[in-house]
């Protein structure tokens, strides 16, 4: 995820707003619906980058959608971005603060990729083992893919640890395609 200085700088300005304002878990949840109807909701999007619909009527717009749906301190964070004309960058915005905000309360994101969903027994010795591995709290993030055929790909940071059959396959083909043969002079 590319972040600009722009989203980066607003997310953090959000983020010492919201611990002064000892609201930082409900501007968490706030950024958290945002990004989801930012990402779901294509309209919405296209609103944000619009600069044709006028700020004063998008201002009224997001007071309709957002008025009961998120906090006074989140509105007002977003009612600010929309009248200096920065509401384009509201989806990075909030994006880039979930981040800072894992970052301050030591939240890793970790995921993990299966050939099938992964079951509560197998999913807690999962996080068993990325938890031994690191001494934060850790978020765990299902994906499933068929194209592994087997095994897990763990993901953290910039760690990995791929013990996927597609992975093992790969490997021996290519153990296979070198040239083992030396040819006598």
């Amino acid at each position: 995820m590319k972040q600009s200085r722009v989203t980066i700088r607003y997310a953090k300005a959000l983020l010492q707003l919201s611990v002064e304002q000892n609201s930082l878990e409900d501007a968490y949840n706030d950024m958290m619906f945002i990004d989801s109807l930012c990402s779901e909701c294509k309209d919405f999007s296209i609103l944000l980058k619009s600069p044709i619909v006028k700020t004063d009527h998008k201002l009224r717009i997001f007071d309709e959608i957002f008025a009961s749906k998120i906090s006074k301190v989140s509105m007002m964070f977003v009612s600010i971005i929309t009248t200096k004309k920065r509401e384009s960058f509201l989806a990075e915005i909030a994006k880039s603060f979930i981040s800072l905000y894992k970052e301050h309360n030591n939240i890793e994101t970790a995921t993990v990729t299966t050939a099938i969903p992964l079951t509560e027994t197998l999913k807690n010795e999962v996080l068993a083992f990325i938890k031994a591995d690191s001494n934060n709290k850790v978020e765990l993030t299902e994906v499933v893919d068929k194209n592994i055929i087997g095994g897990a790909i763990i993901r953290m940071g910039d760690k990995q640890l791929d013990t996927s059959v597609a992975n093992e396959i790969s490997e021996l083909r290519q153990m296979f395609n070198k040239n083992l043969y030396l040819q006598d002079f």
